[in-house]
Formats: structure tokens, C-alpha cells, sequence
């Protein structure tokens, strides 16, 4: 894991904004900094990185890196690196380092643009190449890494934080307006329905594509995976094969992804994705395993019990830290994520996930691993019970069979009255309602006269809940999950790894039937079958899911009046977008309801985010 950026320029004074950018860049590659410039007819080429050493340890991979003609920079970890490099060897190529830059770079070489379909990790990379004179910067198929670009005049910048990008080109920041009212009003996923960030100009790479660019900035930029969706397999696919097959995909994406030659450890949440991840590592693979988990008192959120029965079915060293003891650091600490993340922090979630990469940190980890994208993956949330109502034969046993569950064992237990509707997405199969949660109306708070709630589904299929589940992988919620994992875990000089979101896995669950991705009321059956005698049975059959997640009263203490009066100023700059006054009238401080707890944390976070950069 490292930090990349660079630049193509007709100005040929940036030295000191190189040496700047090089010290931002230092948390996510504490190891080496270096650059290496180019001139090539009258324009400046320069490629930066900061180093994490992971694999390889030895100055001999440090980067920039080249090989004839070509330099890479690299941000990211290719796991099957060995099986890349046995497959260039048999062509002839020579290895100097033990490193996967130098795989990757020659499996590059290779095969240019569909080197793609050899690889299996997270990237952003940039290489230049000195035959034709072009850049080409790419991004794994999850998005996993973050890459950022942007123009200004006739310049080209970009790099793995914002950060970098304005102290290379010393361009003025102004704020995307529309960006802040959507992330207000429709929530955190509405975030990357597109590719633009919170500032206007700066864009996001997309997740599985490339961009290619040349001396006189003609670009493209071109997406070369998407995951493969064919009904006609599911027809070939029994119920007992789809667990066996899933089983195994998981097995070896976990042991790929424990490919480290420094210490890694584990975040345990004890749901069953953390915890089917840490049963493999230990109970499958033998390995040494070290676990980190957040403590919330909120009963809603408390998951300490299932927390300590993996870890003690497990045998594993665990690390938990109590929410309890970090209440009186919020606005410091807040402000600190705010300013690295170049952004507001999304929601809570990833506010105290910020705590478990400064223990392992501190632990000297420097890997960490999570569940990331399981829910998404074989269905985790309770919206998903009404899109597999609406995907499968309202006639046949198994709809009834689940819908019986349903109304016995989760109906009860919703505290959203947009999901207790079972044929809402059979009557509103393209409805983004519940997506954006615009039945809590938070739109009265709004001083923008304008709609916001626009943002249209994108279309993978036909399936009602498949089509749901990719949408959220690749727009909504995956992706800022991954933007805040990697800036929590760099912030702290720490490589963070998704088992889950492995492109082989994700193709294979895409041919399962969507009938058997729920089962006797439980959603993940597949997942939780796969993991029958790996995790303990007390965790693997819980039907109760409460999410990595805290209650913002676990965070500030509303009995001091002085934290409502900082958050409620009308000095505030967030007055321009949000009716403070009128929130604060319709809120009892002393049991905050869910959706105005998010709220106000959304409110806290475009605040402090305003004061900072505009």
C-alpha cells in the first residue's frame, strides 16, 4: 500500500510543490518518497510515490520503479502476484525483486490493457511510457483504491488523495454545491451515483477502468470489467453446488489476501462476515490471527457477545476498545478526519472504524482485514427481504416459506415503516425511496429550493434484488465504505484488504439463483451454509443484524448545552443549506430517532468541512 501522484505540465517551476506533496503523501508511505520527471517536448512529466513496504521489504522495489521504456507508480497489493509471475516467466521475462510492482508492471508490458483479465487485487497505478508518450492510470474492479484526477488549463494532475492534487497544481478550491446537498438530503449513498467529488473540477477515476492521456491531453477513459451476469447459468446451478463453490471462492480469496510479508490483523465486528473471515484464517488456514473490535453500550449496536464467542471458538488474540471511553475527543477528533479524508466522514460508521486503525496501528499492524462488501454480496440488509419478494415466483413453496419467516421472525423487529410493505418493490421496482430514505422527509430542513432526489438506478439486470445488490457494490454503499477504509487505515500508515470483494467470487455469486440467496427467513444462506463447522453456530444462525455502527449520543453528550449551541450557531456556514433553527425545535436531544442521529452527524461533518476549504 502506498501513495501515488504526478502530473502532466507546461510549467516547469514545481519543484516545491513537488517536495510539499511529497510530505502530505508521507503517512501513506512512511517507508521512501521519491519522484522521477520527465521532458518530452517542452511539457514536465512527474510520477510521485510514498512507499508502505509489504511485500518485498528491500530498497530493491521501492518506486518509481522501471523497466525499459516504462515506469510505474503503484498503490495496492496484486495477490496472485506468484501465479502472475510463474505464467511471465514462461515468456521469457527476468525478475530482479520479489516484489508485485515488477510483476505487475511486466504483466503491463505484456499484455497492455487486457493485463486486466490476469490480475487479482486492489490498485491505482500510473505508468508512463516513453515509446508513444502516454500515461495510463487504472483502478481495480472494486474501486478498493482510490485515484483522483483533474485539468486545470492545459495541466493534468492527479493522485490518491485530493490533497495532492491542490498542492501540486496550487489550484483554488470551490465547493460542488449540488454534491453537498445531495450527501445532506438523500444520504451518504448518494455520493458516487456519479464520478465527481465534493469539490468542482476534481474527479474520481471509476472503479474497473483505465485512462489514457497524451502530451496534448487527448484522453479516454475506458471500462474494461464489469461483473459478469448470465441467467442462463443459474439454471446449471443446484443449491448444494452454490455452497460448495462459494465455500472454496472464499477460502482461497482469504488466503490470497493473507499474502503479507509484515504483521496483519483482523477487524471482528461479530457479524458472520467478519467472523466467517476469521474462522477461515484461523480455523482453516492455521494462521495466527489478532482481532480488533469497536465496543458500543447502545444495545442496538452492542455486538460484544457474539464478539467474544468467535474469539473464543477461534483461539485468537483480541484487542476491543470501548466507544465509551473516546466521548469527550469527537470535535478534535472529527475535525483531524475531516482534513485527511478531504471530505465529510459519511456517516458514523466510519468515524469509529477511524478508532480500530489507530489501535492496530499503534499495535504495529501494518494490514488489516474486513468484511467489506459481504452484505452487498449475498444480501445483509432488510430492504433486501422486499426486492427478493418482488425477484421470485409469489406462487411457488419457497415464497411462502420465506415470507412465513419473515413476518415471524424480522417483521417484528423493523423500526423503518418503509420495510414492512412485502410487495413494495413488486409495486415500485425502480423506486429509490427507501434508498435515499426520503420517507423521513429530511427535505422540510432544506433552505435549496430545488429537488435533489433525481438519481436514477443503474441498470445490470433484470432481477429486482440482484440488480439492488450490484448498485449498491458499485454506487452506493461499497464504494464510501472503501473511500473511508483507505484514508482510516493511510491515515495511520496501515494497508486495508476486502476478502470479499475478489472478482471471481463476485462473478461465481452472480450465476446463484436468486431463490436461494434466502432461505427459511435467513438472509446470506449461501454464506452462512458455506461456513457450517468453520464459524460457531451461535453467531452463523444469528438473525438479528446490527451493523458496524454507533447512536451519535454514544459520541457527544447533548446534557452539555454548549455541544448543541456548537452545532445549532447561526453563525454557521451549513445555515445556507439546512434550517438549523426548525431541526432543533423537532428534536428531543435525551433518544435521538436513527435517521435525524445521522442527520445531525451529516450536519456536524459539511460544517467543519466548509470552515476548512471554502
Amino acid at each position: 500500500m502506498c501513495g501515488i501522484s504526478g502530473f502532466i505540465s507546461s510549467e516547469h517551476n514545481l519543484e516545491k510543490n513537488v517536495t510539499n506533496t511529497l510530505k502530505l503523501m508521507s503517512s501513506r508511505g512512511p517507508d521512501y518518497q521519491n519522484c522521477i520527471k520527465f521532458n518530452v517536448k517542452k511539457k514536465q512529466i512527474n510520477l510521485l510515490h510514498s512507499r508502505l513496504s509489504i511485500i518485498d521489504l528491500q530498497k530493491r522495489s521501492n518506486q518509481p520503479f522501471k523497466i525499459g521504456n516504462y515506469t510505474i507508480i503503484f498503490n495496492g497489493e496484486i495477490y496472485n502476484y506468484l501465479e502472475v509471475r510463474e505464467n511471465l516467466k514462461k515468456k521469457n521475462y527476468k525478475f530482479k525483486t520479489d516484489s508485485d510492482t515488477e510483476v505487475l508492471l511486466n504483466c503491463y508490458i505484456e499484455y497492455k490493457e487486457d493485463c486486466f483479465n490476469y490480475l487479482n487485487g486492489m490498485w491505482s497505478f500510473a505508468i508512463w511510457n516513453d515509446n508513444d508518450n502516454t500515461l495510463f492510470l487504472s483502478r481495480d474492479s472494486f474501486g478498493e483504491k482510490p485515484l483522483y484526477y483533474s485539468f486545470e488549463g492545459e495541466d493534468f494532475f492527479f493522485g490518491s488523495e485530493i490533497k495532492y492534487l491542490f498542492s501540486l497544481s496550487n489550484s483554488k478550491k470551490f465547493l460542488n454545491d449540488d454534491k453537498m446537498s445531495h450527501y445532506l438530503f438523500d444520504g451518504y449513498k448518494s455520493i458516487y451515483s456519479d464520478d465527481k467529488t465534493f469539490y468542482k473540477n476534481i474527479f474520481s477515476l471509476p472503479h474497473g477502468s483505465y485512462l489514457k492521456i497524451n502530451l496534448d491531453n487527448n484522453y479516454k477513459i475506458k471500462k474494461y470489467y464489469k461483473p459478469i451476469i448470465d441467467s442462463s447459468k443459474s439454471k446449471e446451478f443446484n443449491l448444494m453446488e452454490s455452497i460448495k463453490k462459494n465455500k472454496d471462492y472464499l477460502i482461497k480469496s482469504v488466503d490470497l489476501r493473507m499474502r503479507s510479508d509484515v504483521p496483519l490483523a483482523f477487524c471482528l465486528s461479530g457479524g458472520i462476515d467478519s467472523g466467517s473471515i476469521v474462522s477461515i484464517a484461523s480455523k482453516v488456514l492455521g494462521k495466527k490471527v489478532d482481532c480488533f473490535s469497536i465496543i458500543d453500550d447502545d444495545e442496538k449496536y452492542n455486538e460484544y457477545n457474539n464478539i467474544t464467542k468467535i474469539v473464543k471458538d477461534c483461539g485468537v488474540k483480541h484487542y476491543p476498545i470501548f466507544l465509551k471511553d473516546k466521548k469527550n475527543d469527537f470535535f478534535s477528533k472529527i475535525e483531524k478526519l475531516i482534513d485527511y479524508h478531504d471530505s465529510p466522514i459519511s456517516t458514523i460508521s466510519y468515524f469509529i472504524h477511524s478508532y480500530l486503525l489507530e489501535d492496530i496501528s499503534s499495535k504495529k499492524f501494518k494490514v488489516s482485514i474486513s468484511g467489506t462488501g459481504a452484505d452487498e454480496m449475498y444480501t445483509g440488509y432488510y430492504d433486501h427481504f422486499l426486492q427478493y419478494f418482488a425477484s421470485v415466483d409469489q406462487n411457488s413453496e419457497i415464497y411462502k416459506n420465506n415470507l412465513k419467516f419473515w413476518e415471524e421472525y424480522i417483521k417484528p423487529s423493523l423500526r423503518n415503516p418503509a420495510l414492512i410493505n412485502k410487495n413494495f418493490y413488486k409495486e415500485n421496482p425502480k423506486s429509490m425511496s427507501n434508498v435515499f430514505e426520503q420517507n423521513f422527509e429530511l427535505k422540510n430542513f432544506s433552505k435549496i429550493k430545488k429537488s435533489y432526489s433525481s438519481i436514477k438506478e443503474k441498470n445490470f439486470t433484470e432481477s429486482v434484488l440482484r440488480n439492488r445488490m450490484l448498485n449498491e457494490m458499485f454506487h452506493e454503499i461499497v464504494p464510501v465504505i472503501l473511500k473511508h477504509d483507505d484514508h482510516n487505515a493511510m491515515m495511520n500508515s496501515v494497508e486495508n484488504r476486502s476478502p470479499f470483494l475478489d472478482k471471481e467470487l463476485l462473478n461465481f455469486t452472480c450465476q446463484i439463483p436468486a431463490e436461494y440467496l434466502i432461505q427459511n427467513g435467513f438472509q446470506k444462506f449461501i454464506l452462512r451454509e458455506s461456513m457450517k463447522d468453520i464459524l460457531i453456530d451461535s453467531v452463523r444462525l444469528d438473525r438479528k443484524k446490527r451493523g458496524f455502527n454507533a447512536s451519535i449520543n454514544s459520541l457527544i453528550d447533548f446534557k452539555d448545552s454548549k455541544n448543541i449551541d456548537i452545532i445549532f450557531s447561526k453563525k454557521n456556514i451549513i445555515n445556507e443549506f439546512v434550517d438549523l433553527e426548525k431541526l432543533k425545535r423537532s428534536i428531543n436531544f435525551s433518544k435521538i430517532p436513527n435517521h435525524l442521529s445521522k442527520f445531525l452527524f451529516s450536519i456536524i461533518n459539511c460544517e467543519i468541512f466548509l470552515k476548512k476549504n471554502f
